[in-house]
Order: C-alpha cells, then structure tokens, then sequence
C-alpha cells in the first residue's frame, strides 16, 4: 500500500506539471491576432472639370492670381495708403474680398474656419505677409467649399439680401462678381501708387521691338 500511495502522489504532480506548461506551448506557438487595419481616410472631393462649378472656379482663379499677384507688388508702406477719409485703404480692400469670400459663401452652406472673426477681419492687420496669407486662406477655403457641392446644389436656395431667396448658383455669381469688383478697385490704387499690375508689366515686355544689335564703330 505504501508504493501505491507514492505512485499516486507521483501521478499527481506529473498531472500537474502537465496541464501548468501545456497552454504555455500552445501559447507559444499560436498565430497572434492581425492588428486592425487603421481605418480608410475618405479622399477630397475632386474639382469639377465641367458645369457651372468649374465655371465658377474658373473665375476665381483668375481673381484670385492677380490680387495675389498685386498684394506681392504693393510695398508694405503702400498698405495704409487710402484715397480719402472714410474710404477703405489698400489692406483693407485685399482684407474685405478676404472676408467676402468667407461670409457670402456661408449663405450656400459653407462655414467658415472656428473663431474666425468676421466682422474684424478687414480691420485686423496692415502687415503685408499677414494680408497675403489671409487672403490665400480664404481662397483655398472657397475651393474646397465648391468641390464639396454638386451640380444638383445649386438649385437649392438661402435667404439673401432684400428678404428673398437666393440660389446656390446666384450666390456663386456674386461671390465671383465680388472679385472682380475689388480686383478693379486694387488696380486702381496701385496705379495711383506707382505699381503696374505685374501682368500688364509682362505684357508690355512682351510686346517690345527687340533690341538691334549696336553697328561697329568704324
């Protein structure tokens, strides 16, 4: 009976040992769960290439490269310059098309950036850099709002000035008009202030005799 009962206990710690290491060999050789893949950034809204979205941007870009153009030519001295009392000056028209950009597309569903005051824009800097670098801001703002838009969108209507309603489409067309009305308006001051419109400075080059070439002293 005695080597009976240490067979048993032997059998009992041999048991032991057994179900203690064999989960660790299977743990061991176990294939580790795949890490989720992280989740899918959905892509940009592609800019149209036809209708009138793509119209409209077309207009825009062409504005948008000349007042960038032209608030690069005005020197910074030029930026507090205003032709009468009571009258915006030349920060303050690249400003105002800054914020025009912004606010007139709010009405066809476009938020502008959080915290971004509107109101104070046009008043809020004289700096150069910083009036460029707004109104690239609100033109890069304006791109991704109409891509975001489709075709059918424009049909939708916002309450607009003198308490009608207004179309998507029409609000584009002011917002283009908008433009091109404080693009004259900038040409304007920086004619008055010395500075071609570096555009028509590269036409008139263009358009120059070349030069005949010198005959030799004799």
């Amino acid at each position: 009976m005695k080597g009976s009962g240490l067979s048993l206990m032997f059998f009992a710690v041999l048991l032991t040992l057994l179900l203690t290491a064999v989960p660790a060999v299977f743990a061991q050789g176990a294939t580790p769960a795949a890490t989720p893949a992280p989740a899918a950034t959905a892509a940009p809204p592609a800019a149209p290439t036809s209708g009138p979205r793509a119209e409209f941007q077309r207009l825009m870009e062409d504005a948008e490269t000349k007042l960038l153009r032209l608030a690069e030519a005005v020197p910074q001295e030029k930026y507090t310059w205003r032709p009468g009392e009571g009258v915006r000056s030349v920060s303050e028209v690249f400003l105002h098309v800054a914020a025009g950009n912004y606010g007139i597309l709010r009405r066809a569903g476009a938020q502008p950036p959080e915290g971004l005051d509107l109101r104070g824009l046009e008043k809020s800097t004289t700096e150069k850099a910083k009036v460029v670098e707004a109104l690239k801001a609100s033109f890069a703002h304006v791109r991704q709002a109409t891509n975001k838009l489709t075709d059918a969108d424009l049909d939708k209507t916002a309450p607009w000035f003198g308490g009608r309603q207004a179309s998507y489409r029409e609000i584009l067309f002011f917002l283009a008009s908008h433009q091109h009305e404080h693009l004259g308006q900038s040409i304007a001051y920086a004619r008055i202030n010395g500075v071609i419109p570096p555009w028509t400075e590269e036409r008139q080059q263009q358009q120059q005799p070349p030069k005949q070439p010198e005959k030799p002293k004799q």
